[in-house]
């Protein structure tokens, strides 16, 4: 193995721990401005395109429940019209009440009303199912973007903004297609079915009854333009309030320990006021709509009716139709008041959908290649050819690393902590890619293999562990997930787990929870190096895969690591210098350079920075 010039694993400062330990920055704040309401409507109605026949069924349907709705007044007039004439007949004793005739009008009144019901019925049964389709669509959508997100973004992005998108704005989506949506269609042909029955009646009453509209709009179009801001940052920081709450309650022993309730709470506080600030804005001004179209629908409404009894005395019309009109208009100011109420859904729906379709939009990781190499047998040689890399272009960690790692090597990286060990880890397992350089495995450049297919050369046991809420045995058998009950029990058997994992409740199903409390970590670290020992990869990274042991299962752990590492290209990372003294090759990585390299005890002997480093660790060993 020979080395030179490596470089350092800058360490980024943020607030929570990322992947391999790493801490990100805190995610940024969205501005206030206000949002791409019509360009986010635009990609909405995009994503819907695949629904477009059965949304031209809901509006069929929408238009033949408005219709039959429509009618009824029209008819109910003629009722009351033949039942005004019957009264003033039979008081002047010229004819008698037509009831026979009154009576066909309202069952067919009340056929149309069934029908009308029976068709919004299948309507909102269609858009229910559209509306879940999308939401499952948003859903799957964003767990497979999850899975093809550069391992940056999640450096700088708090695992509540992400989930909040996947609930909280797929959610409010949801609710917003199943009911908003068909509320949409039902009132705009409300709107125009109402308006050519209110032109058949009389058109001049009509034209008083449109001066409405305008002041109707006007007001609209003030409060939605007032209230957009306030509901995109409504929308922003619960985001970021589930965000902080996720974050504290994950790490609630660590806040606790270093006396951080205060400071949570006060960061808490001022997320959850600015929430609280911007839903009231929204809410208040929301609020206002419904009111003040009341207040214009009855002033037009009082309007309606003094006009209406004038033309009926000049006998310009009947009384059954002053009474549909009546109906009639106030069945025109209701769909505005709907679409006046959808108008500040669809503010509230385009935020969340502008965070769902920003979080789709964002950078994937880089393309892979389009003719991939398949590595049918891999012998273990990884070659480092002056690696370039830097988790901010400008600011590169690593200058020039070039080192050689020969098939079966034990090649062991040492370092103070921020030097870039797990950094070459992260490039090698293409978490990131080199800005230049190039990394080789058996001669080929690992940008020429897929993600998946080099992952798999490589097993994995890190610093902090990592196991899912579910049983012991599923927990190892992820490591190969179609492995025997047989193969797994071996795996732990190797890796010094089945005793202890025999002695819990259930044995090897019992199940984990979701932080992983009802094992202690000592017990998690065994579980995940028994799953790569499932997994028997042809070559392993281990990242302070002993650091939270005791000494006698340390020494347990070495035993059995000895024996997964013989014959494999093996990586160690490690602080504890006590368990790498067998490598075969140590890097000694200074502030960006590999300053030493070579065996334990030549390493000593030449009483450089790794003497230091070894002697240093275990100075009050010797003194005692």
């Amino acid at each position: 193995m020979s080395a030179h010039n490596g470089g350092a694993g800058g360490q980024r400062q943020g607030i929570r721990r990322g992947p391999f330990g790493h801490r990100g920055p805190a995610a940024m704040m969205p501005g206030d401005k206000a949002q791409d309401f019509a360009g986010t409507m635009a990609k909405l109605i995009r994503y819907l395109g695949r629904y477009r026949w059965l949304l031209i069924v809901v509006l069929l349907f929408a238009v033949a429940s408005t219709a039959a709705s429509i009618a009824g007044p029209k008819l109910l007039g003629q009722a009351t019209t033949r039942l005004f004439e019957g009264v003033l007949a039979q008081l002047s004793g010229s004819g008698e009440i037509d009831f026979q005739y009154i009576g066909r009008i309202l069952l067919l009144t009340l056929g149309l009303y069934l029908v009308s019901a029976i068709f919004s019925s299948i309507q909102g049964w269609i858009m229910a199912d559209i509306s879940t389709n999308i939401a499952y669509r948003f859903r799957r959508d964003i767990a497979e973007k999850i899975n093809r997100m550069p391992l940056s973004y999640f450096d700088h992005t708090t695992q509540g903004e992400v989930l909040s998108r996947i609930t909280n704005d797929v959610d409010t989506i949801n609710q917003t297609l199943s009911q908003g949506l068909t509320q949409i269609i039902t009132s705009a042909v409300t709107v125009v079915g109402v308006l050519a029955m209110m032109f058949s009646i009389n058109w001049l009453m009509t034209v008083v009854a449109l001066l409405i509209l305008p002041l109707s709009l006007g007001m609209i179009a003030l409060i939605v333009r007032q209230s957009q801001k306030h509901f995109k940052r409504q929308q922003d920081y619960l985001g970021h309030v589930n965000g902080h709450v996720e974050e504290m309650y994950g790490g609630h022993i660590v806040v606790k320990a270093f006396n951080g309730e205060e400071k949570s709470v006060r960061v808490f506080d001022g997320f959850n006021n600015i929430l609280y600030d911007s839903a009231w804005r929204s809410q208040f001004l929301s609020g206002l709509m419904m009111p003040l179209m009341m207040f214009i629908g009855n002033l037009g409404y009082v309007v309606i009716a003094v006009m209406g009894g004038w033309l009926a005395v000049r006998g310009a019309i009947t009384v059954g139709d002053i009474q549909a009109f009546i109906q009639y208009v106030r069945s025109f100011i209701q769909p505005i008041r709907q679409l006046a109420n959808v108008a500040n859904v669809l503010q509230q729906t385009a935020a969340a959908a502008e965070r769902v379709f920003e979080f789709l939009d964002e950078a994937e990781e880089v393309v892979e290649t389009d003719q991939p190499l398949k590595l049918e047998q891999v012998q273990g040689q990884v070659v480092f050819e002056d690696l370039q890399f830097g988790y901010n272009p400008e600011k590169i960690v690593i200058n020039s690393f070039s080192a050689v790692a020969q098939p079966g090597q034990k090649v062991a990286i040492v370092g103070p902590t921020g030097a870039g060990k797990t950094t070459i880890v992260k490039l090698l397992m293409r978490f990131y890619d080199v800005n230049e350089g190039a990394i080789l495995v058996d001669g080929h450049d690992v940008r020429d293999l897929t993600r998946h297919d080099l992952r798999r050369l490589f097993g994995m046991v890190l610093q902090d562990t990592w196991l899912f809420k579910g049983s012991i045995m599923e927990n190892i058998r992820y490591g190969r997930l179609e492995a025997t009950d047989e193969q797994v029990i071996a795996a732990a058997q190797t890796a010094h787990a089945d005793h202890f994992v025999r002695t819990l409740p259930a044995g090897y199903h019992m199940e984990i929870n979701e932080e992983g409390t009802n094992v202690s970590q000592g017990q998690k670290q065994l579980l995940t190096i028994a799953r790569a020992v499932l997994a028997n990869p042809p070559m392993l990274i281990l990242d302070e895969a002993t650091s939270s042991v005791d000494t006698r299962t340390e020494i347990l752990i070495q035993q059995a690591m000895d024996r997964l590492m013989a014959g494999r290209t093996s990586f160690i990372i490690a602080h504890r210098l006590s368990t790498i003294r067998n490598a075969d090759v140590i890097l000694v990585v200074n502030e960006g350079d590999i300053v030493e390299s070579g065996r334990h005890e030549e390493l000593l002997a030449r009483g450089g920075f790794y003497a230091e480093l070894y002697n240093s660790q275990f100075a009050n060993a010797y003194i005692e």
